[in-house]
């Protein structure tokens, strides 16, 4: 496919990789740069749980969580400049973060009738995306979109995963104890989501492996970047 058929084609960007590697920050700012729209499917696995635990279904029994999860209507907004999350119609982005939807965020995640739902409703937000779409979560390019224009997969030393983290909770003003405690959680919901047997955690085959480590953000997005103007015929808006 020459440059010219590459630029009429749908784009999709999958970006993987485990908590704190960044992939967030980078996704939407690869977005905005490109002028692509932008999918927080971690956000849409919150969304859910947040939607569990407000209504008293057990998180830990999977066959409830089963039979529950097609009743919310979960909606995400994919501009890059502000994305949105609602449940029901109500702004969840703030609640989705609180220590306990992530504690149990892991569980819900793992139930395949729950990843059956929410890839449909990812693989959706993709065709209705106007110019192309950057979706970054943990099983973007091995399963939701395995014909992606552009698979990347971050990662970075536990250690530094930890250090990002820690920064962006105190500048949140959240407490050191607090910060400790989601530290360890961090290395929990990465061993939990690379061992469970739908859809794990994983590098897609031919996936790009870009180690941010040592990388600044700037190097990060820049990378990646050039990588999708190289491989989709576009360039910066």
């Amino acid at each position: 496919m020459d440059t010219a058929d590459r630029a009429h084609a749908p784009v999709v960007v999958a970006i993987d990789g485990p908590s704190g590697s960044g992939k967030s920050t980078v996704s939407r700012a690869v977005a905005a740069r490109l002028g692509l729209s932008f999918l927080d499917t971690g956000a849409m696995y919150r969304a859910m749980t947040w939607w569990m635990l407000t209504n008293d279904v057990d998180v830990d029994d999977a066959d409830a969580v089963a039979v529950a999860c097609g009743k919310p209507v979960i909606v995400s907004g994919t501009d890059a400049e502000g994305p949105t999350i609602t449940v029901d119609g109500q702004d969840v982005s703030g609640p989705i973060r609180g220590p306990e939807v992530t504690a149990h965020v892991s569980a819900v995640s793992a139930v395949p009738a729950v990843r059956s739902r929410l890839v449909e409703l990812q693989r959706g937000c993709a065709e209705v995306a106007e110019r192309g779409i950057v979706a970054e979560g943990r099983d973007m390019g091995s399963v939701v979109f395995p014909d992606a224009t552009v698979k990347v997969f971050l990662t970075a030393s536990e250690a530094a995963r930890a250090q990002r983290r820690a920064a962006e909770l105190r500048a949140k003003g959240v407490d050191e104890a607090t910060i400790t405690a989601m530290a360890a959680d961090l290395a929990r919901r990465d061993a939990a989501d690379s061992s469970r047997e739908t859809a794990p955690l994983t590098q897609a085959a031919d996936a790009v492996l870009v180690d941010t480590s040592e990388l600044t953000l700037d190097q990060v997005i820049g990378r990646i970047s050039a990588l999708v103007e190289e491989r989709a015929g576009l360039s910066a808006v």
